[in-house]
């Protein structure tokens, strides 16, 4: 029987509204992971994503993660 581990990872991102409306959102720790969305909430989401992605790539280039 395998056991599957979960780590709860917790990094500070950025929401710049955008001029034209939106937001542009980062995660300083994580360089490079940037998103957007035409909401708050889609903003949110799609970082929440990405960094996830970001995270699965350091992870499967046996890269440290960032603390």
């Amino acid at each position: 029987m395998s056991s599957l581990q979960t780590t709860l990872f917790n990094y500070t991102v950025i929401f710049e509204p955008e001029l034209d409306g939106g937001y542009h959102v980062f995660c300083p720790m994580l360089q490079g992971c940037h998103s957007q969305g035409d909401s708050f909430e889609e903003a949110l989401a799609n970082i929440t994503e990405a960094m996830e992605l970001y995270l699965d790539s350091l992870l499967a280039d046996e890269e440290p993660i960032p603390e």
